[in-house]
């Protein structure tokens, strides 16, 4: 398989010292559930339900359960090849439908359930899914009349005549011959959050699983150790959840912890962690900023944390020090797209975090900042994350758009279309999407650090930047700002916190308007939809 980290005495060491070792036969089912299956009740994952109620799963109940899943596609008609749709939240049939999927030699397309009815018919018919497995809670966003839509599997609720899941996998056989895929093969489709325009599917190979590996051992000190236990409150949809969390977590052997919250509670979440003992948590930025004003955490909720991840957004310097005290680790930004994820990263006890920087190159990733037409820049110079291929992260291509997948990549560099600059010591710091960019008065300011500092204004719980028309300036900055429950939102505050930005960071970068809103726009992975913004 592929070369894990190995311990080192300096970043540099780690990451001269790693080489990919990549088979020619490859699948993620069978990696991340068949091979530990061996009879001995390895736990695999934790599902504690919405009432309370706790199963546990091990890998054996896994393999037979996702053959059972793989049968019962297959004698629905489902290829090699085929696209499934899985429209579930956090549970155990997920995991199970993702192993069936990848075992048939199938293509996985993951759906959030927060989608509405217009952007799951988008993904289903773009993709040309042949069968859905969801939940009779969202079989009513199903738009009838998808050509391609020939089965879908009801987990539970009202099945609306369709059949249903643990029904048909009862009638199934235990055995399967998983397909003899190759690296290369198509594995799964993730759609793009569509922050810059209409989503589009992101195909990913089977490989796609040895090249996260080393993106998730390094923020996470290592991972895996014994005792390890991982949570996320992300979406298994989302690339975060599942390649950052579920998948390399069974591929290790270490179980995962499921939980299916309506929505997300700071308190709950800390209660979770610390009810089950979790020992590795992957904690988007949203989801950080939320947890931060409850109180005196650890004593509270008896919090064992070894590893904390991040990614997503960039943290600012004063969530980086708070986490350390209330959660009692340091949270390892990591960074990285549906196209080519984790591909830079902090490491605490290996090399020193600088606060705003999203860390360094992982090891087996050359990454660099570049120019529009490729060309790698000084130090210093701000330009276009970018990645070298090939690499087994990166993606095969746009789902049946080979224009996009083209104008994706200069040369042999994919182009992230982020905006940075990096350092003489290798790490990255983030200014922007290329889109995100505010023009003002012959600046170009990057939203990034203008959110950074209005996060540590005391009154504001979330903030975004955007640029807005001007006839002078051509762009001001307008920050939108969600203030805390005590603040008292008004004009006074407004100019306090403009105040706060210009003497901070520079009078050109203050925000010009204030707006104070009950809630940011985001997409479903957490990131804040600035264009929306900008429309308003």
């Amino acid at each position: 398989m592929s070369t894990v980290l190995h311990r080192g005495n300096s970043y540099d060491e780690v990451y001269r010292g790693f080489r990919w070792k990549l088979p020619a036969r490859f699948n993620i089912g069978v990696a991340a559930c068949d091979r530990h299956a061996d009879g001995g009740g390895r736990l695999a994952l934790i599902y504690e339900a919405p009432g309370g109620t706790v199963e546990r799963f091990t890998f054996d109940d896994l393999k037979r359960l996702s053959n059972r899943c793989a049968n019962a596609l297959a004698a629905f008609g489902v290829k090699t090849g085929d696209r499934v749709g899985v429209l579930l939240p956090q549970r155990p049939e997920t995991a199970i439908a993702h192993l069936a999927i990848y075992k048939l030699g199938a293509v996985a397309v993951p759906l959030f359930v927060q989608f509405g009815p217009d952007a799951i018919e988008h993904r289903l018919a773009d993709s040309g899914a042949k069968a859905l497995i969801t939940d009779g809670e969202n079989l009513a966003k199903i738009p009838p009349g998808l050509p391609d839509l020939a089965t879908i599997l009801i987990v539970d609720g009202d099945s609306g005549g369709y059949p249903l899941f643990w029904p048909t996998l009862e009638r199934a056989r235990d055995e399967f011959a998983p397909a003899d895929t190759t690296a290369d093969d198509p594995a799964l489709i993730i759609y793009t959050s569509g922050t810059t325009g209409k989503p589009k599917g992101a195909l990913h190979a089977h490989r796609v699983l040895l090249g996260h590996l080393p993106g998730v051992q390094l923020p996470h000190d290592f991972f895996p150790r014994p005792g390890d236990l991982y949570w996320t409150p992300a979406d298994w949809a989302w690339i975060g959840g599942l390649l950052d969390v579920l998948l390399p977590s069974l591929y290790f052997g270490v179980p995962v912890l499921a939980h299916r919250a309506g929505k997300f509670d700071p308190e709950e979440a800390f209660a979770l962690i610390g009810r089950h003992r979790v020992r590795n948590a992957f904690l988007p930025p949203t989801a950080l900023k939320m947890m931060r004003p409850v109180p005196s955490p650890r004593e509270r909720f008896g919090l064992d944390l070894r590893s904390v991840a991040s990614g997503g957004e960039a943290l600012g310097e004063d969530i980086l020090a708070w986490s350390k005290d209330a959660l009692g680790v340091a949270v390892n930004e990591f960074y990285g797209q549906t196209e080519a994820n984790l591909l830079a990263g902090n490491r605490a006890s290996l090399y020193p975090v600088r606060p705003g920087s999203m860390g360094r190159p992982i090891p087996g990733h050359r990454v660099a900042v570049v120019s529009e037409a490729g060309e790698r820049l000084p130090v210093g110079e701000t330009g276009i994350i970018a990645v070298a291929r090939p690499d087994p992260v990166m993606f095969l291509g746009y789902w049946n758009n080979p224009e996009a997948t083209a104008a994706k990549f200069a040369g042999n560099w994919l182009l992230t279309g982020d905006v940075a600059l990096q350092d003489d010591e290798g790490y990255i710091w983030y200014k922007g999407r290329e889109d995100d960019l505010i023009s003002s008065g012959g600046y170009r300011i990057g939203p990034t650090d203008i959110e950074d500092c209005l996060m540590k204004h005391e009154a504001v719980l979330m903030a975004a930047a955007v640029g807005h028309p001007d006839p002078v300036r051509g762009e001001i900055v307008r920050a939108f700002v969600v203030p805390k429950t005590d603040a008292a939102a008004g004009p006074q505050l407004a100019d306090e916190i403009r105040a706060f930005v210009g003497r901070r960071l520079a009078w050109y970068q203050a925000p010009r308007d204030v707006i104070f809103v009950d809630e940011l726009p985001l997409t479903a992975t957490g990131k804040i939809i600035r264009r929306e913004l900008r429309g308003r």
